[in-house]
């Protein structure tokens, strides 16, 4: 399946097809290992090991970002085996390709739960490719692990969220712009569900905040041309960019900013999914100076994260960053952990019974369970891109964020859900 041109049609196509997909299930089709459709998909517990499922994108448009998230995940999998398991047992990681296209993670969430039996699955990034395996999960009453900071607006009673929702990363990240007097917005984004819906929030806090949208443009996942966007933002009368491309579109769009004269003294970018191996990736001279809104940064003070970073940078190579998504999956392993040691089972209902209140000291602060919501409590940080490729932090909330998924103590986003 190709699926990576994303336009608004394609991402309708690929979301049908899923769609069929389920329909197929529930009229009697093969789904894998002979689990019905519509029951519990009984996870393989009996032996000295279980199975967890990783599922990322290590190929296509999304590998640049989707690879180091997988790393970190394969590092916490790594450090609790060798602190002896989870209720006495071993896991087993098995990694799934999600190759960027939907339906391909829709598939291969399906063979993770039927065919190899996991107890639980960590992985996607995009919106597109959670909405496509939401379903899924749903149907076999399996729990996802979803990392990556999200446009909120959703629950599920078989997903945590890991990454922040919209009041913990894109609320904040335009309290911040409002603050430095930034308030005429050009907003840029790839053409799916995520910067859409983000914008839509962003149309409506803006609204009543005293800011303007001057310009909103989106481009096809995995675009490299925007000469036309970028020569529009620069006539637009613009103070900000808010920025929702996502994977190596990113590089394309910087290198055309820079090529337009736009600097982030002339017209700042604020990003929400650019971390530093975008930064790695796309090149310091291109983003220095730039805004960033995320939970962590590789800089965040702190002995757990000295720990994460060393660990991962002895695994993978002394050059190698962290960053927000790679550690909110790290954290998703040992939240995931925890509750089923306070369970004292892998069941998933017992599961998801214990993870109210559940804390960790992670690499980003101390960081809470939600239960309610399946969200966690996160500090929200904005950070600016050094030449040396980190992200130092500028600004922060002072304490972990209540998630608000749903934005319900907002009044300005009454109607939006």
């Amino acid at each position: 399946m190709s699926g990576l041109i994303l336009t608004r049609r394609g991402l309708l196509t690929s979301m049908s097809a899923v769609g069929a997909a389920g329909v197929l299930a529930a009229c009697g089709a093969k789904t894998g290992s002979g689990t019905s459709p519509g029951a519990e998909a009984k996870a393989d517990t009996s032996g000295a090991t279980v199975k967890v499922g990783l599922l990322n994108s290590l190929s296509g448009t999304m590998a640049i970002s989707e690879v180091t998230v997988h790393n970190a995940l394969l590092l916490a999998v790594k450090e609790i085996n060798a602190s002896g398991g989870v209720l006495g047992k071993k896991l087993e990681a098995v990694s799934q390709d999600g190759a960027s296209d939907w339906p391909t993670f829709a598939e291969k969430a399906e063979a993770l739960i039927t065919d190899d039996k996991v107890v639980a699955t960590f992985g996607c990034w995009t919106s597109a490719s959670r909405k496509a395996v939401k379903p899924v999960f749903e149907r076999y009453r399996s729990l996802l692990f979803y990392p990556v900071q999200y446009e909120g607006l959703e629950q599920s009673p078989y997903i945590f969220y890991t990454g922040a929702t919209t009041n913990q990363q894109i609320v904040p990240a335009l309290e911040y712009l409002k603050k430095q007097g930034l308030t005429r917005l050009y907003l840029v984004g790839s053409d799916y569900v995520f910067p859409r819906t983000a914008n839509k929030i962003i149309q409506a806090y803006a609204k009543a905040n005293g800011m303007q949208v001057v310009g909103e443009d989106y481009a096809p996942l995995g675009s490299t041309e925007f000469s036309t966007i970028v020569n529009k933002v620069k006539g637009a009368g613009a103070d900000a960019v808010f920025n929702t491309l996502n994977g190596d579109s990113n590089v394309a769009f910087f290198k055309e900013y820079k090529s337009a004269g736009l600097t982030a003294k002339s017209l700042p970018v604020l990003s929400v999914s650019i971390a530093e191996e975008e930064v790695k990736s796309i090149g310091t001279q291109y983003l220095e100076g730039q805004l960033t809104a995320w939970n962590y940064y590789q800089t965040t003070p702190g002995a757990a994260n000295e720990k994460f970073r060393s660990a991962y940078q002895a695994a993978y190579g002394a050059d190698k960053p962290t960053s927000d998504p790679m550690e909110a999956a790290y954290n998703a392993v040992y939240l995931w952990k925890a509750m089923v040691e306070k369970a004292g089972s892998f069941d998933v209902a017992k599961v998801k019974t214990a993870a109210d209140g559940i804390t960790l000291d992670a690499p980003e602060g101390t960081i809470t369970v939600d239960g309610a919501t399946q969200h966690v409590h996160k500090t929200a940080r904005i950070g600016k891109i050094g030449a040396n490729g980190l992200i130092d932090e500028v600004w922060n909330s002072g304490k972990p964020i209540k998630p608000d998924p749903y934005l319900k103590g907002y009044p300005w986003a009454a109607g939006l859900s």
